[in-house]
């Protein structure tokens, strides 16, 4: 991936991930259950960047942490991009259906300025 511009679509990243994982022979790999057990690993690295800053800390990184978050969240993204791939999820569609459901679940009027769970919403 490093020899040619990068992926500028979630397709393109499909593929180039699919291609990385050929050549290296690591489809053998990369089932459904490890696949999502590394994404948990990733999302848990991703999280110590954060366990024991303040919510003003956490929103004024440095660079150099600002990197290491960088490539963390890449490494959740890769992981993800690669367990959609493999259990056939688009995960564009997936995702505005998502947001479509939660608007239902959470309408603005009720959920405006409330942490609270749509089942607590009350109008």
């Amino acid at each position: 991936m490093t020899d040619e511009r990068p992926p500028d679509s979630l397709r393109a990243l499909t593929h180039a991930l699919r291609q990385f994982a050929a050549e290296r022979d690591w489809d053998q790999f990369h089932s459904p259950k490890n696949l999502v057990m590394a994404l948990s690993v990733e999302v848990s690295e991703l999280m110590e960047h954060f366990q024991w800053l303040t919510p003003e800390a956490a929103t004024a990184l440095n660079a150099e942490q600002r990197e290491a978050v960088r490539e963390e969240l890449a490494d959740v993204l890769l992981y993800l991009v690669r367990l959609a791939d493999k259990l056939e999820v688009e995960l564009i569609a997936a995702a505005a259906d998502k947001i479509e459901k939660n608007a239902a679940k959470y309408p603005a009027d009720l959920a405006r300025g409330s942490m609270r769970k749509y089942t607590e919403l009350k109008p």
